[in-house]
């Protein structure tokens, strides 16, 4: 491999333009990020006064210092607890990421109990089952720290109950394949939520605060007319020395912490896989910030992209004089061999082929994938019709769907109709899927669209011998760019869950390799599954 001959000069006026609009981009959507932290850090004093910590306290203080942290899904449930984006809370009532806890890798999520007192947020349940479908699949011990009211019953919904029983199957999923469940109980735990330490391998209670019980005293009034206290029902010490609920009992969250630090040590874990000492991008990571154009028909040769991920910014560019807008290269990062596939234009027929070649090259040399989308989809017109662009692009999607490799996406730009799919989008389950703050994702683009059924519309009228109306037609034409776009905007589809999270691009590489790291620990990693999770005695 030979390194990458750049072009693009990050000084001009174009790339300072590009530059200033993504910093300005990547600001707005921190701050929304950090809506909920400030929205959490408010119940503060009321924290203090029992003498808790805050649940973004105790996940800092459960995590190695310093140890790389790869959070998830921040603006989950964006416009879902309200429309209005100057209130809306992000993040679901859940803070989850990735970790090092005690030197083990883990799946950390603690119930934001700072916001409603911990109880699920909209979008909140598609996040938490999202995590553990991750740590099942990267064989990652599964951390939760627990203090939730449980459902809002002012807000109740039959799907979210019905939904939510998925989340403790999963649990059980993770016991049973070996992957161990540990639960940190910093608060009440009601109905449904007492579950949650029930299929827990190790439950770490706090005396005083923690409780769990299936029906709390209203609720057990209501049902039977039996009159009891929290702590009868579910306190820390009766489930430490009465129920078995729990196998250690802390003083406060601290202590808490702490055991649960000690139990991760304990696990006899196998260390996370280290490459060493690898040689960086020769060309610099700010420079991502200007490549991309706020107007993504503006082209960009993606190449520029994969040589600032790189080791060495050195590639092996696959079939380079054919299918040139389809891009294919091989490349290191962080020392693994891996597979970048991109596009410089639409997919058309040549590039479905390349790129189905490749991903089956990739498959045969054991490579990981990953995808750098930015495309406006397959190519359309007569020509491209006439050679078969169907069939060839449904080609490239059988290779993407049943590639026996790991799969990474990151939404650099547009992700527009089918070229979604073929790029391996969230329909496709990669491992992994992050988007920058400038990516867009639709159907096709607003403009497209709206032309599109302006002359629906017109033919429709014309067939009916009626004139079109310049200005109603506008006016259905400005409606359908505007619902195009605000639906296309990636605090929107992040907001949904379509992505794992919106990162700076400047952290693309480290956030590659981390995820690569992941994948090798999974597939080098051998568990000892039982037939059921670990049943509490």
């Amino acid at each position: 491999m030979t390194p990458f001959e750049s072009s693009w000069n990050p000084q001009s006026p174009e790339s300072q333009q590009r530059r200033t609009a993504m910093l300005a981009r990547l600001g707005a959507l921190r701050a929304l990020e950090e809506r909920a932290a400030r929205a959490s850090a408010k119940s503060q004093a009321r924290f203090d006064k029992r003498g808790q910590l805050l649940p973004r306290q105790r996940v800092a203080l459960l995590l190695d210092v310093g140890a790389p942290w790869l959070p998830l899904s921040a603006l989950a449930g964006y416009l879902h607890d309200t429309k209005d984006p100057e209130t809306s809370v992000p993040g679901g009532g859940v803070v989850a990421g990735i970790g090092f806890v005690s030197g083990v890798r883990c799946m950390v999520v603690a119930a934001d109990s700072g916001i409603d007192a911990g109880a699920l947020q909209p979008m909140g349940l598609d996040k938490l089952l999202r995590v553990q479908e991750i740590a099942l699949e990267q064989k990652l011990p599964f951390i939760h720290l627990v203090e939730s009211a449980g459902a809002n019953l002012m807000r109740y919904r039959v799907e979210g109950f019905v939904h939510g029983g998925a989340v403790f199957r999963n649990l059980s999923r993770l016991s049973a394949a070996g992957i161990p469940v540990i639960t940190v109980q910093h608060g009440s735990g009601t109905a449904g939520g007492a579950y949650m330490p029930g299929l827990s391998d190790i439950v770490i209670l706090v005396e005083g605060r923690s409780r769990a019980f299936l029906a709390g005293p209203p609720l057990l009034k209501a049902a039977t007319g039996e009159i009891a206290t929290e702590e009868e029902l579910g306190g820390a010490m009766m489930h430490a020395t009465v129920s078995g609920l729990g196998e250690y009992l802390a003083q406060d969250d601290r202590e808490a912490i702490s055991m649960a630090r000690d139990v991760v040590a304990s696990l006899g874990w196998p260390a996370s896989r280290n490459s060493g000492e690898v040689p960086p991008p020769t060309l610099p990571a700010s420079d991502l910030l200007g490549l991309m154009s706020e107007d993504l028909r503006q082209p960009v040769d993606m190449r520029e992209v994969m040589a600032r991920l790189v080791d060495a910014s050195e590639l092996l560019e696959f079939k380079a004089l054919y299918g040139a807008a389809t891009v294919c290269a091989q490349g290191n990062i962080g020392g693994h061999a891996v597979g970048l596939i991109s596009n410089n234009g639409p997919i058309d027929v040549a590039g479905a082929n390349k790129a189905t070649h490749f991903i089956q090259w990739m498959c045969q040399r054991n490579q990981p994938i990953i995808y750098l989308q930015n495309t406006t989809g397959y190519m359309v017109g007569k020509d491209s019709e006439q050679g078969g662009m169907i069939k060839h692009g449904s080609k490239m999607i059988h290779a993407v769907t049943n590639a026996t490799v790991p799969q990474i996406t990151i939404q650099c730009g547009a992700s527009f109709g089918a070229g979604n799919y073929g790029m391996c989008g969230r329909g496709y389950e990669p491992k992994f899927l992050f988007s920058w703050p400038n990516a867009k994702t639709s159907v096709m683009g607003a403009e497209q669209a709206a032309r599109t059924m302006q002359i629906v519309a017109d033919a429709a009228l014309e067939r009916k011998g009626i004139a079109p109306d310049p200005e109603k037609s506008q006016a259905q034409f400005d409606r359908i760019v505007h619902m195009f776009e605000a639906q296309a905007d990636v605090a929107v589809t992040s907001g949904l869950m379509l992505d794992d999270g919106v990162i700076d691009p400047r952290d693309t590489r480290d956030v590659l390799r981390q995820c690569l790291d992941m994948c090798a620990d999974a597939q080098a990693r051998r568990l000892s599954p039982m037939q059921f999770g670990v049943a509490r005695m």
